[in-house]
């Protein structure tokens, strides 16, 4: 089975020289690295729990999109909330985006390696064409 690895980008999200792989496609499926709320300009997007999930969310997006996929295709996501009291807030955000397709989660508390309140990776089925 041949591994492919899907780099970062020098600025955005993945981006500012870290040792960061964006995704990874393994057989027919794609890994996508853990994204967190990082706007276009690298910074974090400031807010609440709900603006930081629909950032973490749109990058996983696009990241899937990169690979002509979508959320449709994801079969597992893990999710890393700072504070447990957003896991409502958290979850509406999330169903707003995945409620026709749920995948399989696994959602916790964590603390982050950076300053914001979630985290979240994925695996997409994802066949070869």
């Amino acid at each position: 089975m041949t591994i492919k690895r899907f780099g970062s980008t020098p600025t955005g999200p993945g981006g500012r020289g870290l040792p960061f792989t964006r995704a990874a496609r393994a057989g027919d499926y794609l890994f996508v690295s853990g994204q967190v709320p990082m706007g276009p300009d690298g910074e974090i997007v400031e807010g609440s729990i709900v603006a930081q999930a629909r950032q973490t969310i749109e990058n996983v997006r696009a990241i899937l999109g990169e690979q002509g996929l979508d959320l449709k295709d994801v079969v597992k996501a893990t999710v890393w909330l700072a504070d447990a009291r957003d896991f409502w807030p958290f979850n509406k955000v999330y169903n707003e985006y995945f409620g026709a397709a749920l995948p399989a989660r696994s959602c916790v508390r964590g603390d982050m390696m950076v300053d914001c309140k979630v985290e979240i990776e994925v695996i997409a089925y994802a066949p070869e064409k």
